[in-house]
C-alpha cells in the first residue's frame, strides 16, 4: 500500500526499474526517517527509536555516497526531488 505511493512518486522510467534500485531504497528510507523524526518529537526518551533512526540515517548516507560516485546526475536529481540536502549557492 505504501510502496504504491512511492512508485507513483517516481517517474515513468523509474517505475519500470526494479524496486531494489538505489533511488527506491533512498526514497523508502527517507519516509521512514521522516516518520521516526515525528515520533521522536513526541517521545524524546525513546532511545531504541533513536538508535534505529541513527542506523537508517547511516544506511541512507552510504547509499547516497554510492550513488554520487556512480552517477552524479541521478544523485543530484534525487536530492532535488526529495529535498534532502540544502543546495550550496554563491
Amino acid at each position: 500500500m505504501v510502496k504504491n505511493s512511492f512508485i507513483s512518486f517516481l517517474s515513468q522510467e523509474e517505475k519500470e526499474k526494479k524496486r531494489g534500485s538505489v533511488e527506491f531504497q533512498v526514497l523508502s528510507l527517507t519516509t521512514k526517517i521522516r516518520r521516526l523524526t515525528s515520533h521522536l518529537e513526541l517521545h524524546r526518551k525513546d532511545y531504541s527509536s533513536q538508535r534505529g533512526l541513527r542506523k537508517i540515517l547511516g544506511k541512507r548516507q552510504r547509499l547516497l555516497s554510492y550513488l554520487s560516485k556512480k552517477n552524479g546526475v541521478r544523485y543530484k536529481h534525487l536530492i532535488n526531488q526529495l529535498g534532502i540536502r540544502e543546495s550550496k549557492t554563491r
